[in-house]
């Protein structure tokens, strides 16, 4: 039984989508033409749970390019209708078309200079004729089996306001990076803004020996520097392989007397690097893709000489991994 009711639920959710993808027309493209166009920002109110939708809407176009804030329809006739400047859309949010706060402001927004989106159940309500554009976001039927609460019908709204902010969105070219800006304390601000150089050691935290350095001198550099790894360089500075400590323990393993042999018996040549300009996001997925945990790190694709290392560790630590 409950089961039964969740898949019909979902059903009746799902038909209503499809039902409003056919439903685009020509108005939708207006719509978003017209918020393209303007010099103001995007006002959404709504009441109820059309207003609950309304922020989503506002909160997903403000992190995707486009300036929007949330208008409550009932403090808006108390006074917060000063936030609506000329020059502004509006898009207004009412299932019936009737809800009384938002019938109230309409003659306001209209006086104040703002262009209105209409997004209604109701082609013949006030709302949609109100509109200087109408968006139908009628559904059949709502997934409430007493056809009372809103379900289907937030649902579309939802859709509909993600459809119009996506379409703004590709429209202005908007970017990864561009998102990023917009979420910098986030783990996905993170992965988009933080670069190579942003975390490597550098300078002295750099492990480095030349080829012909004994090999108890670079034991000494890959336990002082603490990333378990040196690379090794030949006599002009640029690197030509890499030591790690799980190098020392296979050679250990086969009876190998390492201590007095040169840095260059027992390196691994062509190691892997990356450009200090890169993502540290990307140092990640060549990490995982090799299966390594250190990436050496040049300035520029040409550069033989390595300007600081990234560890796995780094990564975590930056909220990357």
């Amino acid at each position: 039984m409950i089961l039964e009711e969740a898949k019909r639920v979902i059903r009746v959710e799902a038909e209503a989508l499809l039902n409003l993808e056919s439903s685009i027309d020509q108005a939708f493209e207006q719509a978003v033409q017209m918020i393209l166009n303007t010099q103001g920002r995007v006002v959404v109110t709504g009441m109820g749970k059309s207003g609950l939708i309304g922020q989503k809407i506002a909160s997903t176009m403000a992190s995707t390019g486009t300036p929007a804030f949330f208008l409550h329809p009932a403090e808006g006739i108390h006074g917060d209708l000063g936030m609506i400047m000329k020059g502004d859309v509006v898009i207004a949010i009412s299932n019936s078309g009737e809800t009384d706060e938002v019938v109230r402001i309409l003659p306001i927004i209209k006086r104040l200079g703002a262009s209105l989106i209409a997004m209604a159940g109701n082609p013949n309500s006030t709302l949609a004729k109100s509109g200087d554009i109408f968006l139908d976001i009628s559904v059949k039927e709502e997934a409430c089996p007493l056809g009372l609460a809103p379900t289907a019908s937030t649902t579309v709204t939802l859709a509909m306001g993600d459809a119009i902010a996506v379409a703004l969105l590709v429209s202005r070219g908007f970017r990864a990076e561009d998102f990023a800006m917009f979420h910098p304390g986030g783990a996905l601000g993170r992965r988009l803004l933080l670069k190579v150089e942003d975390i490597m050691h550098s300078g002295e935290g750099l492990p480095l020996v030349a080829a012909d350095t004994l090999m108890r001198e670079a034991l000494f550099t890959i336990t002082s520097k603490g990333l378990g790894i040196t690379g090794v360089t030949s006599a002009d500075g640029a690197l030509i392989g890499v030591i790690t400590d799980g190098d020392l323990r296979r050679a250990l393993s086969k009876g190998l007397d390492i201590i007095n042999l040169p840095a260059s018996d027992l390196m691994k040549a062509g190691p892997k690097r990356i450009r200090r300009d890169e993502l540290a996001a990307r140092a990640l997925q060549q990490m995982e893709q090799y299966s390594i945990t250190s990436l050496f790190v040049f300035a520029d694709d040409e550069d033989t000489k390595p300007v600081g290392i990234v560890h796995l560790h780094d990564l975590l630590k930056a909220g990357i991994a």
